[in-house]
Order: structure tokens, then C-alpha cells, then sequence
């Protein structure tokens, strides 16, 4: 196993990889009933997205694992479920049948510009100023998305303000952040892990810690077969062009799941990757080489491709790097083994799914909100006195959690940085390739207030 994964080299052990992996699948296990849940409000069976979003897990981060040995996990990404539901069939009319074949042409379309190696020269056209925003960014983001998963921030009154701390789960959450905290400040090994198990227990006689309402394994393979290939059923992927008046509104659509799909995965590698060593000095070497399949970065971008056209062939939108795989980085994991432990827990989920979602949001959140805290050190290598470089580093790195996405956020970034170097008469400074990303984002922006 240390040869398989090269744990010696890496700096880690196997001890250390199993509580990452643990770490990222408690931060994230969240999605395995709240994923079926939102897409259920398409019409579509919650047992059979419930096994769905567990297969695309599964299949997605055993990729990552064994092919990039890299430390992520993948799921059904939050926010693209969204818009799969509330703006594709809802707001768009379109059948969920519809909307999966979209999802799968979007994935085929990320192998494309993965094997093409655009992805890979998108993320080395990135300046190092907005590599380290980006980094620090993901870490406002991910401490963001911990403050709100417990509900501490009250947007009621229209601007944000903090909860009246009359609630258990407020209770846990900030009892739970102390002992996280301390752990961590102890160095504790295995802290996060430790906090979560502890919260988790701590909320029972608050009331927060139950069992979740969940489905039997046996009644949810009875529903997986209503989606599993459906897109190449009736109704499915050929219905996309039999009526070419829609044909133009089809292509808006898919296009608007790969850029967001496509630059969550990048800021996501580039946020906890760089910092953390993870796509080390060697990788980078592989990468600037350009032929092959090299570069651990190559694999890890392969391996998220895959998975979306995957989670579609099963039933479920987008699948994405999840960025809770930080609170795994931040646990001390470095290599695949973290994301095979990971998949490991998603495949015995599939079993013990009502004891797994027990687990509470305010066990799960402290965790976040401290990876976030050790991510923002990204920060440190920007030159904040030069506005020319503090402009766009600001821009993408907050935009990402007041939009509540890491494309936004990166979006933000790249326009600012080209407004920056337009302004400065530098315009020959900007790559090509962030001339056309900064364009395909401003496209996108249009595209989604015409529909």
C-alpha cells in the first residue's frame, strides 16, 4: 500500500491517509439525502438518485485515487443540482430526462478539453496572483458554506446578521468549533476527525443528532432502473434536437454547465492543491513537458471528466471535486489513499445511510470553518499594496463566497485582471487563453439573463 500510493514520498502514513478520509467523507456526506432531495423536485425517484449520487461518488473518487493518487473526492455538486432543477426544468421547461442528457453531453465535452489539454493550460495560464486569491478565496468560501450549513448567519432582515444563539444546533456548532479549535491548536493528530465524532455525540442530548429518514437499500435498487441510461431512452438525449427551434436554448444550457463545472474543479485543484504540495514540483515539470498523460494534474482533471458523463448514465447531475475534500487536505491528506478510504465510506453508506446522515450539519461545519481559516494563508503572497495586483485578487477571492461559487469567483478575477492590464497598456502581458476564458464568462453572464 505505501508503494501503491507513495506515502514515504508524499510525507504521510497510512494512519494519517484514513483519518483524511474520513475527514472529507463526514464533511461531505451531506449530499448522499440532500442531493436526492432537490433532484426529486424534478419528478425524478429519490431512491434512485439516492444510489445515483452514491455510484458517481464512488466511481468518480476511486478514479482520483487509484489512476491520480491524488487526496479528492467527487460527488454531485451543490449548486449545479440546483440549476439542474430550478432553472433547467423548472424555469426552462425541460424534462429531468432532458436535463441528464445535457449533464452528459457537458461531460463529454470536459473529457474533450481534459484529453485536448485546455483545462491543463487554462489553469497554467492563471498569473500567480490570482492562483494565490483563488487559493485564499476557496478558503472564505469553504468556512462560508460551514457558517450557513448551520444557519448562523440570518439573512431575514435583508442584510446579513448574526443568529439570535437561542438554537441547539448553535449550541453544538459553536461548542463544537472550540473543541475543533483547541485540538487543532494542540496539535492533536487526527483533530478534525476527533471534533466531528465528538460533536456528533455532544448533539444527542441537545436533540441535534438523530437518525435520518432514508429509504432501504432493497427499495432503492427497485427505482435505480427509472433512471439509470434514461438519457438514452425515450424523451432522452435525442429529444434535445428533434425540435430545432430549441435547439439554440439547448446549447446555452449545456454550455452553462460545462463553464461552471469546468472552473469549480480548476479553482478547486489550484486552491488546495498548490498550497498543500499536492501537484508538487515534478507535476509541474510534467505539465510544462505537454505530451502525455503525465502530470498527476492530467489524471486528477481526467478523473473529474469521467465522472459527470458517469453520474449521468446513473441518474444524477454534475459531478464535480467536491471542495469539501479541503477539510481532508487539511487533516493532513496527501495521496489517493485519502480518496480510496473516502469511497470506501460511500459504498457502505449505500447500507448504513440513516446512521451516516445522523451525522449533523453543526459536527460537520467547525471543520470547515477551520479549513477555511488554514486556507486563507494564500493570501500572504500577494502584494496588497499594489492595487494593480490587489484589484482582481479581491474580486475573485471574495466573489467566491458572496456568490456562493468558486466560477464566479474566478469569473470576477479574470475580468478585473484584464481591465487591470488594458488600463495599464499592458494588454500583450495577458495570455490568450485568459482572453478567451474572460469572453466565454462574459458570454455566459449574458447568456443567463436572456434566458
Amino acid at each position: 500500500m505505501k508503494k501503491l500510493f507513495h506515502l514515504k514520498e508524499n510525507g504521510t502514513t497510512v494512519s494519517t491517509e484514513i483519518m483524511a478520509g474520513l475527514t472529507t467523507f463526514f464533511a461531505m456526506a451531506y449530499i448522499i439525502v440532500v442531493n436526492p432531495g432537490i433532484l426529486a423536485e424534478s419528478g425524478m425517484e429519490w431512491g434512485a438518485v439516492f444510489l445515483a449520487t452514491i455510484i458517481s461518488a464512488v466511481v468518480g473518487t476511486l478514479i482520483m485515487g487509484l489512476v491520480a493518487n491524488v487526496p479528492y473526492a467527487q460527488a454531485p455538486g451543490m449548486g449545479l443540482n440546483a440549476f439542474f432543477v430550478y432553472t433547467v426544468c423548472s424555469g426552462l421547461g425541460f424534462t429531468w430526462q432532458q436535463a441528464l442528457s445535457m449533464v452528459f453531453i457537458c461531460g463529454l465535452i470536459n473529457i474533450f478539453i481534459t484529453v485536448t489539454k485546455i483545462r491543463k493550460y487554462i489553469i497554467k495560464a492563471i498569473p500567480l496572483s490570482l492562483q494565490n486569491a483563488i487559493g485564499g478565496g476557496i478558503g472564505i468560501f469553504v468556512a462560508y458554506i460551514g457558517f450557513l450549513n448551520v444557519s448562523i448567519l440570518n439573512f431575514g432582515a435583508g442584510v446579513p446578521e448574526l443568529a439570535t444563539l437561542n438554537q441547539p444546533v448553535l449550541w453544538v456548532f459553536l461548542i463544537g468549533l472550540v473543541i475543533m479549535a483547541a485540538l487543532l491548536i494542540l496539535k492533536v493528530k487526527g483533530a478534525i476527525l476527533i471534533g466531528i465524532v465528538a460533536t456528533t455525540l455532544i448533539g444527542i442530548p441537545f436533540g441535534v443528532t438523530t437518525l435520518g429518514d432514508t429509504i432501504s437499500f432493497t427499495d432503492a435498487c427497485a427505482q435505480l432502473p427509472t433512471t439509470f441510461l434514461a438519457i438514452f431512452k425515450e424523451g432522452g438525449i435525442t429529444s434535445l434536437f428533434t425540435d430545432m427551434s430549441k435547439l439554440p436554448l439547448v446549447l446555452i444550457t449545456i454550455f452553462s454547465f460545462s463553464i461552471s463545472d469546468t472552473f469549480d474543479t480548476i479553482g478547486t485543484f489550484i486552491g488546495t492543491g498548490r498550497r498543500a504540495g499536492i501537484f508538487s514540483a515534478e507535476d509541474e515539470q510534467a505539465m510544462e513537458e505537454g505530451t502525455g498523460f503525465k502530470s498527476k494534474m492530467d489524471k486528477a482533471l481526467f478523473a473529474d471528466a469521467t465522472a459527470t458523463s458517469i453520474g449521468a448514465l446513473f441518474g444524477t447531475s454534475n459531478t464535480t471535486t467536491f471542495v469539501e475534500s479541503a477539510a481532508g487536505i487539511g487533516a493532513g491528506g496527501r495521496t489517493g489513499l485519502t480518496s480510496v478510504v473516502t469511497a470506501i465510506c460511500f459504498i457502505l453508506s449505500a447500507f448504513l445511510a440513516t446512521f451516516v446522515s445522523a451525522v449533523p450539519a453543526a459536527a460537520t461545519a467547525p471543520a470547515l470553518v477551520l479549513v477555511g481559516v488554514m486556507m486563507t494563508s494564500s493570501f500572504k503572497d500577494i502584494d496588497w499594496n499594489d492595487f494593480d495586483e490587489a484589484l482582481p485578487a479581491f474580486f475573485a477571492a471574495f466573489f467566491m463566497a458572496l456568490c456562493y461559487s468558486i466560477s464566479y469567483g474566478i469569473a470576477a478575477g479574470f475580468i478585473f485582471y484584464v481591465i487591470v492590464k488594458t488600463c495599464k497598456g499592458k494588454v500583450k502581458e495577458i495570455n490568450p487563453i485568459l482572453w478567451v476564458c474572460t469572453a466565454l464568462f462574459v458570454l455566459n453572464f449574458i447568456l443567463l439573463a436572456l434566458i
